[in-house]
């Protein structure tokens, strides 16, 4: 059984990943199995993306299709209810507000919102990243979940690709690569995103919209290439890394064993 956190950048493109220069880069690509080349869901827009990753079904099963949630008519359990119904100690740590119905009531230990309209995504951002490196360091969760969400919102206002978006690119490695260096080692560490993104919008399946970074790390890991990665994987994925079952109406695979 092992311990994960999973970091979503919003609206991260893998070519501005590859493009970044970051050195947090290298040392992913070193010790992860990974892809540049992960499928998201249509519609490629935040909130149905989210849902399918944590129920790892598509927006035509949750019925989740646009940033308002409603509740699914016929249910599917999620991955922070599936690892509370094992035992596990599940942590959320976000700063756009709808992510909230991701998970249902008494599924979390311990969750944490600070509004990145209201204190800036920078600064949000960076502060949950301390937050959630402190909680992991003190009460040992099984699943963190650490949402960073200032590159979705440089895209939609500056623009995909733009200076500045590359930029919130690189600060969100930042975020990535204090994350790593800073939690225990046997902690496995998923980065990816919901969606790409061009011009400055999202939501169609072109490729800039619908194509995702997706990185499992761990410094015991060697470097591995992933084939056709899909976003609804990584609930599978993140229930055999920590010892539990799949849900039965779940539609992705495990990437790796437990």
């Amino acid at each position: 059984m092992k311990k994960t956190i999973l970091i979503l950048v919003d609206g991260m493109r893998p070519d501005a990943v590859e493009q970044s220069g970051h050195g947090i880069v290298s040392e992913l690509k070193a010790h992860s199995a990974y892809t540049l080349a992960a499928r998201t869901v249509m519609p490629s827009v935040t909130l149905p993306c989210h849902m399918s990753l944590f129920h790892s079904v598509t927006p035509q099963r949750h019925g989740i299709l646009t940033n308002t949630y409603v509740p699914q008519v016929r249910p599917v359990r999620g991955l922070c209810e599936v690892l509370r119904a094992a035992g596990k100690k599940n942590a959320f740590f976000y700063n756009w507000e709808e992510l909230k119905d991701l998970s249902r009531p008494d599924s979390l230990a311990y969750a944490n919102f600070i509004s990145g309209h209201v204190y800036s995504y920078v600064e949000a951002n960076k502060r949950l990243t301390d937050n959630a490196i402190a909680f992991i360091n003190s009460d040992a969760p099984d699943f963190t979940f650490l949402y960073l969400g200032l590159v979705d919102e440089t895209g939609h206002n500056r623009g995909w690709m733009s200076e500045d978006y590359m930029n919130s690119v690189k600060s969100s490695l930042d975020c990535i690569e204090k994350v790593i260096k800073s939690i225990p080692e046997d902690y496995y560490v998923i980065v990816t995103a919901d969606h790409g993104g061009h011009e400055r919008s999202h939501g169609s399946d072109m490729p800039e919209d619908m194509t995702i970074p997706l990185f499992i790390y761990n410094k015991s890991l060697e470097s591995r290439q992933l084939a056709d990665a899909n976003i609804i994987d990584v609930a599978p994925t993140i229930t055999a890394l920590c010892g539990a079952s799949p849900d039965g109406d779940w539609e992705g695979r495990a990437l790796l064993n437990g």
